[in-house]
């Protein structure tokens, strides 16, 4: 930040001179470039603008016209002031035309009544604007070093913008061109407070530069965009004027996401990221105040307060194509699933909650009923993802607060996990529809199931264990059969005689009657349970 005419007057080379203001003195904030010595009378077109004029007006014309227009062109050619040691030309005052023609440009003068030497002040003036300009060089390399590493790194709008609130201690946010925030940074304000309103109060900012400062909001707002194609507005909320260091950090925060996004590479969209990260506030009670996050989702144009929420998860049946990324995949999905939202006209956050899930938090009107909305959002999804790929959708208990939404995500996640296992092609599934499946899975903790399983088949699994056996497998396919036997025999590609001789053996190993209609359900709900823990360990 350069020094003002007051930071000038302010020194004691210029002290010494016994300084006074005659004109202008309510622009003595007006920026100092250099400080520049004159005794001519046409000094003007040798100025470039920002420059403090000394001089003794030894060479100033008589003419109180002339005198006017010297002043004049001064001020045209942008200098920042004019300083006059009085005793040579004038002695104790300027002329009147000289004060009344510099108020009338606002071009501040300043008489010096005591001989000062004019080197002193220009040493002193241009050490202070060579160690401004210094400090400036050694701040802008930060922010090169910093922003140089978050772009290598492939850092998130997040951890971005948590750079610049910490470098500029002000709250910043990036919105996308619908005006609705893809992610905030606080600074330590109230967030709710922050963005009440957003998008209205977003819309009546539109400053004609890819950067500038809005006086009457306080937003210091840069576009974000690369290659012609511009998709957000990074806002810096400022109390007082931004300085240049602030444009610069503004600026490169800007460049590094463009940049971030034209790397992204099989990625979640900015939107969906900004949607995972509200999800996961809420069910890791990253939120002091619900609101906070009631206000957060507002501002990307999901309401939340005064409705119904629905917990939804959906998870791929089919595993992963290990010749693609998994996160790929998975992004794919949501997004899929954030168009499904839009064409059934159901707002709605949507995000990947890791590598295997999808999380859709669903706001419902209050008379509105969440199974029509459930199955319609399965439909659209199912035409909309690709085509032949199957899925599960999950929903958990239907809640009237956003404190209830973890309790909510976390039945849901419960139900995917089963449903998943088993499909039967139903639109959604819900805790009640998987029956004794996910019952076990919801007692698969509980240490008297993991006894029963254990006392059920732990023979089995220790001879399998020890010899690398099948028969677990064979035993499975038998009681998933029915105790139909040729069926079971065709299903593990076995001819009957190898499969009866299977049958035996388990029989043995187990010492039990697989013709038994309680012994093999008995077995069959052990196999269940088992499944549920190896699932839950992985």
């Amino acid at each position: 930040m350069l020094p003002t005419i007051a930071d000038v007057l302010a020194l004691e080379t210029v002290r010494r001179g016994s300084p006074r203001v005659v004109a202008g003195a309510d622009r003595l904030d007006t920026r100092v470039r250099w400080v520049h010595v004159g005794e001519i009378a046409d000094i003007a077109h040798l100025l470039r603008g920002g420059e403090l004029v000394l001089t003794t007006g030894v060479a100033l014309p008589e003419d109180p016209e002339k005198l006017g227009d010297y002043i004049g062109e001064l001020s045209s050619v942008g200098a920042s002031g004019l300083i006059v040691e009085l005793g040579r030309r004038f002695v104790r005052e300027l002329p009147r035309a000289v004060v009344k023609t510099a108020e009338e440009h606002g071009l501040p003068v300043i008489v010096l009544t005591r001989e000062t030497p004019f080197v002193q002040i220009t040493e002193s003036v241009h050490a202070r604007i060579i160690d401004i300009q210094l400090e400036e060089l050694r701040a802008s390399e930060q922010l090169h070093e910093v922003f140089t590493e978050l772009s290598v790194e492939g850092a998130s709008p997040a951890k971005v913008l948590a750079q610049v609130a910490r470098l500029s201690s002000r709250p910043v946010l990036l919105e996308n061109l619908a005006h609705q925030v893809l992610a905030a940074e606080s600074a330590g304000r109230d967030a709710g407070t922050l963005l009440a309103g957003w998008e209205t109060r977003s819309r009546a900012v539109a400053p004609a530069q890819r950067t500038a400062y809005d006086p009457a909001s306080g937003w210091l707002v840069t576009t974000v965009g690369a290659r012609g194609q511009d998709w957000g507005r990074l806002i810096l909320l400022c109390d007082t004027p931004p300085t240049p260091r602030d444009m610069v950090l503004a600026e490169r925060a800007a460049t590094t996401l463009a940049l971030g996004r034209l790397l992204e590479r099989h990625q979640e969209s900015l939107e969906r990221q900004a949607h995972g990260t509200i999800i996961a506030g809420i069910l890791t009670h990253a939120y002091a105040d619900p609101d906070e996050a009631a206000a957060r989702a507002r501002a990307v144009g999901v309401p939340l307060t005064g409705r119904k929420l629905v917990s939804v998860v959906i998870r791929p049946t089919d595993p992963m194509d290990q010749a693609l990324d998994g996160q790929a995949q998975l992004g794919e999905l949501a997004e899929a699933t954030a168009a499904a939202c839009r064409d059934a006209r159901l707002p709605a956050l949507v995000g990947a909650l890791d590598q295997e899930r999808v999380g859709v938090l669903l706001p419902l009107p209050p008379r509105t009923q969440a199974e029509p909305a459930l199955t319609t959002l399965s439909e659209r999804l199912r035409v909309l993802w690709r085509p032949g790929s199957a899925f599960v959708l999950a929903a958990g208990s239907v809640v009237e607060s956003i404190r209830d939404v973890r309790r909510s995500f976390l039945e849901a996640e419960q139900v995917a996990d089963v449903a998943v296992r088993q499909p039967d092609g139903r639109a959604f599934y819900r805790l009640p529809d998987l029956r004794l499946r996910g019952l076990l899975h919801l007692l698969r903790d509980d240490a008297r199931l993991q006894t029963f399983a254990e006392r059920e088949l732990g023979p089995l699994l220790a001879h399998d264990a020890q010899r690398g056996g099948d028969l677990t497998r064979i035993l499975r396919i038998y009681l998933d059969s029915g105790r139909n036997k040729a069926v079971a025999a065709q299903k593990a590609h076995l001819s009957r005689p190898a499969f009866y001789d299977r049958l035996r053996r388990l029989e043995r190993i187990l010492d039990t009657d697989l013709d038994d209609v309680e012994s093999c359900l008995s077995l069959h709900v052990a196999l269940l349970a088992l499944e549920s823990f190896r699932r839950d360990n992985r």
